[in-house]
């Protein structure tokens, strides 16, 4: 599936347009700001992110799948991100930070297994929000941190992420459309 050099234009120049952000901002501060590398993965992360939603979007016109896979894009890109910047558990440096990748190969090989389609996909995302729920609990088991107001806060930032997941799947469980007992009752009822 190709898509149209316009929509990569655009897809372009919004990404150039959010690096404008921090770029103006670096130039504002005295502390550290974005080196060349800094930029090259943020803008590679928000032209890929957008990509996908792309190419998904044309795939669907429902409304529902299309704001099922946006919502799980960001998620992802957000929780790509944040463990870079700054790290969830931690810092960026913290190894604990590593087991949100499996919740991004939950992602990815449970997207690639339902072929996108809308019911899979609620299944995947629903998966996803488990494994993100997990992290943070596996992560005080193995590592035994001292329960702070720090730790509260990790879980607290994990779930806005298990939020995030559960609403994708939200979304493509009303993409996928009736379910077969609610129609058959419809149906019966008439």
């Amino acid at each position: 599936m190709t898509l149209p050099a316009k929509n990569l234009v655009r897809l372009a120049l919004i990404t150039a347009g959010i690096l404008l952000v921090p770029l103006v901002l670096t130039q504002f501060t005295d502390g550290e700001g974005w080196n060349l590398f800094d930029f090259i993965v943020a803008g590679g992360l928000i032209f890929g992110t957008g990509l996908a939603y792309e190419l998904v979007a044309r795939r669907r016109g429902n409304t529902a799948y299309r704001l099922g896979a946006g919502l799980a894009l960001a998620a992802t890109l957000l929780l790509i991100w944040a463990n870079l910047a700054v790290g969830i558990i931690g810092s960026e440096d913290n190894p604990a930070n590593l087991l949100f990748g499996g919740v991004l190969i939950i992602v990815f090989l449970g997207s690639i297994l339902a072929r996108l389609q809308p019911q899979g996909m609620a299944r995947t995302m629903l998966a996803a929000a488990g494994a993100q729920f997990l992290v943070p609990v596996v992560a005080v088991l193995i590592w035994r941190p001292e329960l702070t107001a720090g730790v509260a806060k990790v879980f607290a930032a994990n779930l806005l992420f298990v939020a995030l997941w559960v609403g994708s799947a939200l979304l493509f469980r009303q993409a996928s459309g009736p379910r077969p007992e609610a129609a058959s009752t419809a149906f019966g009822a008439a």
